[in-house]
């Protein structure tokens, strides 16, 4: 599909109804290239919608066709966790030795691991 603002190098029109552009909401851009498996962190973006954001993502950030699946998430429903709760947080998993592969023996076959 192609519009005017494809060819003359301006950002798509939103929706009909849409916030103005000063109050979209800013996107977090994850890219799944065709060699992997999993999507990497890309960049940000400000779009009035979903869809938006990911053919803005597609134009901004797969300008090589390197991509193929784009995820978009607002950045208001990432939550992280703080450094001063990285503690807490991972010490637990010490607790839990079967985790580690200490108690596990590789058959002899297996020589690169």
């Amino acid at each position: 599909m192609s519009t005017d603002n494809e060819h003359t190098g301006q950002e798509k029109s939103p929706a009909p109804g849409a916030k103005p552009q000063g109050d979209w909401p800013l996107w977090e851009v994850f890219i799944r290239n065709k060699q992997g498996l999993d999507h990497k962190h890309a960049g940000s973006l400000h779009a009035a919608d979903a869809q938006m954001a990911i053919e803005n993502a597609r134009d901004v950030y797969t300008r090589r066709m390197e991509g193929v699946s784009i995820w978009v998430v607002e950045s208001r429903h990432i939550h992280a966790s703080s450094a001063e709760e990285s503690g807490s947080l991972f010490d637990p998993a010490n607790d839990k030795v079967y985790r580690h592969p200490t108690f596990y023996e590789l058959p002899e076959e297996l020589k690169y691991m």
